[in-house]
């Protein structure tokens, strides 16, 4: 499909205008990280708590806000997530706190912190009952042996145990981690009405349960920081090699400067919106360099294909026609990757917004960086070097070219 035919544009006359607007973007994104004191990390990267809670209702956010200000605990940070394969993760949040002092102990304080502000702002329990939607399999076996419902006696064996694991795996899977009533055990095996009596007498029930907590301490996170950047730059290096090696070094080192480009670009954005660096966003990072170097890629493919057939026309006229030759093809691939990373960003919910954000600026920079920036610095060094159609290719297509010109 071809929506544009005959398009004759002077890319390479319009590349100061595309230069003139990446330097404007350059120095607006890295001028705020530099006001910011650098880029925000997450806690992948920076060490912390995040404890990941199940409420049983819509998760009420503004109190979960004012109990963590109300403990001094301001810098936490509360996100909404949803996964819609799963219907009861909608009332799911997690709450992370930057690590506060150093070492283990610090992380576990942080942890206890989180915990004793839910249990504080939400717990419903005021006559020491432990809560059902909280305690582990061990406990429960242990007070069900204790109590006795079903008159075992010493012949009760495992029968205890097992019925606890039934109780806790109807807990879990079939509630979601959150009973808000016995009532809702009445059906699994074993379970007769004197366990519910037991259960009800022993047991609160309150209206959150914690599904996961999850501590990176600051090693790790330097750690994972460093291994982030050598992940990008082991990237640019192989792209590097490839182009270098299938067209000239010029081409490669022109998108690999794109492709940083890009990337300074996008990092910029992100300490003007305020979002912050995790490990997803370094693989859409990572996905956006693949995808920029993609689409540059396939215009230095068309200029080395026009090379051999226009081969006493200047390099700038050469890579017009080679731009304006793909621009459906760029018009569909980005356009469509467009549309689909924004609807990700709208409706993806809270937990991938940094992700889609970085995949929505990441392709528009990408796609304009292709053909006003890569392609511009190809031209400009082969007319500093003064050839004006300088061939771009293996050997033999640069024999091809000679022997022409001669």
């Amino acid at each position: 499909m071809e929506f544009f035919r005959g398009v004759n544009a002077d890319w390479m006359g319009k590349a100061k205008y595309f230069v003139a607007l990446s330097l404007t973007l350059l120095a607006i994104g890295w001028f705020s990280i530099l006001r910011n004191h650098g880029l925000r990390y997450g806690i992948d990267f920076r060490g912390g708590t995040l404890v990941y809670v199940r409420f049983a209702g819509p998760p009420p956010i503004d109190q979960i806000r004012k109990g963590l200000q109300t403990a001094g605990l301001p810098n936490s940070s509360i996100q909404s997530i949803s996964d819609i394969s799963n219907a009861n993760s909608r009332n799911d949040v997690v709450i992370g706190l930057e690590q506060q002092g150093q070492g283990d102990e610090s992380l576990d304080a942080g942890k206890q912190a989180i915990l004793d502000v839910l249990h504080k702002t939400f717990g419903t329990d005021t006559s020491g009952k432990q809560d059902f939607n909280s305690i582990t399999s061990s406990a429960l076996a242990a007070y069900l042996t204790q109590k006795d419902p079903l008159l075992l006696g010493t012949s009760a064996g495992d029968r205890y145990n097992q019925l606890a694991q039934k109780l806790l795996s109807a807990r879990d899977q079939d509630r979601g981690g959150v009973v808000t009533g016995f009532d809702q055990l009445k059906s699994v095996e074993g379970v007769t009405p004197a366990v519910l009596s037991s259960l009800t007498s022993g047991f609160s029930l309150g209206n959150f349960a914690i599904r996961n907590v999850e501590i990176v301490g600051p090693k790790v996170g330097a750690q994972l920081r460093k291994q982030a950047i050598l992940a990008t730059l082991y990237a640019l290096a192989g792209m590097l090699v490839y182009i270098a090696f299938r067209f000239e070094w010029v081409y490669g080192a022109a998108a690999v400067i794109a492709v940083f480009h890009d990337v300074l670009i996008t990092l910029g954005f992100f300490s003007l919106f305020h979002y912050e660096i995790s490990l997803t966003v370094i693989a859409a990072l990572l996905t956006l360099v693949g995808y920029s170097m993609n689409d540059t890629i396939v215009i230095f493919d068309r200029v080395r294909e026009n090379l051999r057939l226009m081969r006493r026309e200047p390099l700038a006229e050469i890579v017009n026609k080679s731009i304006n030759q793909t621009l459906s093809r760029t018009i569909l691939t980005s356009g469509l990757t467009f549309l689909t990373v924004s609807v990700l960003f709208l409706m993806g919910g809270e937990v991938l917004r940094a992700f889609s954000f970085a995949m929505v600026v990441g392709v528009v920079v990408g796609t304009y960086s292709s053909f006003g920036i890569a392609a511009p610095i190809v031209v400009v060094w082969n007319k500093y070097r003064g050839q004006g159609a300088a061939p771009a290719g293996s050997a033999a297509d640069k024999r091809v070219v000679a022997t022409a010109r001669r």
